[in-house]
């Protein structure tokens, strides 16, 4: 885990240190959120949204890093053999993007995210201990700039680690690893 928070440190830095140009801005909008991996249950997707704030640092004419600052509604619809209740986990994520300019209207990104777990609820109850603080993805996407200012991005990020902290009796029967995983509708604006 240090050794991706130093990479992400390390790739800023040198974006910083050779960028041509950095554009600050903010982004909101709805998430539709579920569990991937495994046989969990039946995972039905619950809608959210994330908001926050990102830097866009110009390397070379198409091509820029982009890391971002963001709250992030997060979790899954469960039906369980205990009944039906939805896991509501809410993040801050850092992802680090590149993005590349087909046009310039059009741009696809991906990057690593780290998420740092801020609060988790099943069903209204405080579950906070039973997920892990840290939680890894990867995030796949496209925008559409409509103006210098103003763009619209879909990103689906897929997680790569296990959210849940604990063990249970019959674990490989009920849990295979769980995932987050966000598509994401935004709408920005650079500054």
């Amino acid at each position: 885990m240090k050794k991706i928070i130093l990479s992400a440190i390390a790739i800023m830095a040198f974006a910083l240190g050779n960028a041509q140009e950095t554009r600050f801005g903010i982004k909101g909008g709805l998430n539709i959120t579920t569990y991937a991996g495994g046989d969990y249950w039946d995972a039905n997707s619950l809608v959210g949204f994330q908001v926050g704030g990102f830097a866009e640092i110009k390397i070379i004419e198409r091509l820029a890093i982009q890391p971002e600052i963001l709250f992030s509604t997060q979790g899954a619809s469960l039906d369980t053999p205990l009944g039906d209740y939805d896991e509501k986990i809410n993040y801050i994520n850092v992802p680090v993007l590149a993005k590349f300019y087909i046009t310039k209207q059009f741009t696809v990104e991906g990057g690593p995210q780290l998420g740092f777990l801020v609060s988790a609820k099943q069903d209204g109850h405080d579950a906070k201990d039973d997920y892990k603080s840290i939680d890894t993805g990867f995030n796949f996407g496209a925008g559409y700039n409509f103006t210098d200012n103003v763009s619209v991005n879909l990103r689906y990020t897929v997680g790569l680690s296990n959210v849940l902290d604990y063990e249970v009796d019959n674990a490989d029967e009920y849990f295979d690893s769980p995932k987050n995983s966000v598509l994401a509708l935004t709408i920005g604006y650079k500054f």
